[in-house]
């Protein structure tokens, strides 16, 4: 097993949150070094080779479903302590196009609110990609335990 610190949790969040997957590339991450590549159906993992998945020894990081990143959206919407812009960010996420509409409503409405959206985003990505390493066995329990507990929800004005 290796330690947190060996796996770049960015990229793997990026790759949980990938909504662009259609059979034809897959994030993918070796377990003995931490190491994420790209998956190609064309390329394999080195641009050039294609390569059958089954034939590798490496894990693949499968997207989480958006609705699990919608709910970051309607957490923050709902601590934002400031009753206006709550009520304005919750109903920015009714239905299609939530997504584009609550980073527009942020960006043109709140933009003092960018930097705590993009921490607590961040954050929760950043767990969520310890869990997925604690499911996948790559880390230890205790190790996903210290990290999340190191690692709160950061406050929301």
């Amino acid at each position: 097993m290796l330690e947190i610190d060996q796996f770049d949790l960015e990229e793997i969040a990026f790759a949980l949150s990938d909504q662009n997957v259609y059979d034809e590339h897959l994030h993918l991450v070796d377990p003995a070094t931490g190491e994420i590549v790209l998956w190609t159906r064309d390329g394999g993992v080195d641009g050039k080779t294609p390569v059958d998945l089954d034939d590798l020894d490496l894990v693949a990081i499968d997207p989480l479903p958006s609705y699990v990143w919608y709910e970051d959206m309607a957490d923050f919407a709902e601590l934002v302590s400031d009753d206006h812009a709550a009520r304005r960010l919750a109903r920015a996420i009714n239905g299609r196009g939530a997504f584009r509409r609550f980073k527009d409503e942020l960006h043109e409405e709140y933009p003092h609110l960018l930097p705590v959206w993009y921490a607590f985003r961040d954050t929760r990505a950043a767990r969520r990609a310890v869990d997925w390493l604690l499911d996948a066995s790559l880390i230890s329990q205790d190790d996903a335990d210290r990290f999340r507990a190191a690692h709160p929800d950061p406050p929301v004005p």
